[in-house]
């Protein structure tokens, strides 16, 4: 057996002489466990969150989004949609026209955005899951619409008696005369009312693609983009690089997480954030370690003048109490990833701390959190246990 290892074991779980040692022993151990778990529990938050903020975006865009490279529209040939259509991992696809609409309804006004859809914009994205009242009934004459635009204008559903007004300035130059409006402007009732959050549920009506082409004077080969569903377990990624060959470079397209990239960019920086904070905090935490070292130093003294008269090297000896400190981090972190995981999973379970009175706050264990938490004890253990093992010299062995 490894000397310094064998001699690093006794030390740990043998009792000190003096009894302020084994009290500032125990603290160590203790704040090694309660920072662990901190830093396990924070994580774990922050994934809970991104999950839960990501899974929004998941109700409203595709698995992948075909749109133009440059301007505002695409114009797919007959070709092109059979190239699509041809791939095994497309389920489905929908063609959509989307633009920025200024709405009207008894003197309130809201500018939103209209998103006209086919018949099979059901099949890509699940509807049913964001609808919260009504019907997803489609036509010439009805749209629906999200709860913050519902609560800001006042509407309510099926009114044909007082219609919501969407207006659409028209495009080009040239003056206008008195016979001219400029504008197009189309007159529905809601037949429904989406619910994701509440920055989402200002911004969208959908209505026909019929209708978005109307009020944009487009062609009927005209689009603003096309979603595709996947094939459950398919690499979107795979499947983006396949229709760029295909379409060519008049397109672009995005996966899901390349069009919420902001939103990506913002809650990873937070948790990089996060994490560095808490690190510092168990950087400080961990200085206990360096001062209970330097504490086992002094008490074992004469132990290590014995050690070093017996041929023991100075290194060896420093060894002996690097290996103390890395094994206290060592259990401490397993003890504080055990605690982590109880309290994180009594969270999950019964959700004790909530965000609203019916929504708990959402927690989630990875193994990546799990793996960089371990770590980090371990590396900032290692670092304070070469500072505290770092102060045995010649001078202090053999100082009598």
């Amino acid at each position: 057996m490894n000397f310094p290892l064998y001699i690093a074991k006794r030390y740990l779980i043998a009792k000190s002489r003096q009894n302020a040692i084994n009290i500032i022993n125990r603290i160590t151990a203790a704040v090694v466990v309660i920072g662990g778990a901190a830093l396990f529990i924070v994580l774990a938050g922050f994934a809970g969150l991104k999950t839960f903020s990501l899974s929004f975006a998941s109700l409203v865009d595709p698995d992948l989004k075909i749109l133009p490279a440059t301007g505002k529209y695409i114009n797919l040939t007959q070709n092109q949609w059979e190239q699509i259509k041809s791939l095994p991992e497309v389920v489905s696809y929908s063609a959509v026209v989307e633009e920025r609409v200024f709405l009207n309804y008894k003197d309130k006004n809201h500018i939103a955005y209209f998103k006209g859809v086919d018949s099979s914009y059901p099949m890509v994205n699940n509807v049913d899951s964001i609808l919260a009242v009504g019907n997803w009934d489609l036509n010439e004459h009805q749209v629906v619409v999200g709860a913050g635009i519902l609560n800001l204008l006042g509407l309510t559903l099926y009114n044909t008696n007082s219609s919501l007004q969407i207006i659409v300035p028209k495009a080009g130059k040239g003056s206008i005369t008195s016979a001219t409006r400029p504008y197009r402007d189309a007159f529905v009732s809601v037949s429904g009312v989406y619910q994701v959050t509440e920055e989402l549920d200002k911004t969208y009506v959908f209505g026909t693609i019929k209708m978005a082409r109307y009020l944009l004077d487009l062609k009927s080969t005209e689009y603003s983009g096309v979603e595709l569903k996947l094939k459950p377990g398919t690499d979107p990624k795979e499947i983006q690089l396949k229709l760029q060959t295909l379409l060519g470079e008049q397109v672009l397209i995005k996966t899901r997480i390349q069009l919420n990239d902001a939103l990506h960019r913002m809650l990873n920086t937070e948790n990089i954030a996060v994490y560095l904070i808490f690190t510092l905090v168990l950087i400080v935490a961990l200085f206990n370690l360096v001062g209970a070292l330097i504490m086992m130093i002094l008490d074992k003294k004469n132990d290590a003048k014995t050690l070093y008269s017996l041929g023991t090297s100075i290194r060896n000896i420093r060894r002996i109490f690097f290996l103390q400190g890395l094994l206290v981090s060592f259990f401490g972190a397993v003890a504080g990833l055990l605690l982590g995981l109880l309290i994180t999973q009594l969270q999950i379970s019964f959700g004790f701390l909530m965000i609203s009175s019916s929504l708990p706050y959402p927690m989630e264990i990875t193994p990546t959190n799990t793996v960089i938490v371990f770590i980090t004890i371990l590396v900032l253990g290692a670092i304070a246990s070469w500072i505290g093992s770092s102060r045995i010299s010649f001078k202090l062995i053999a100082n009598k």
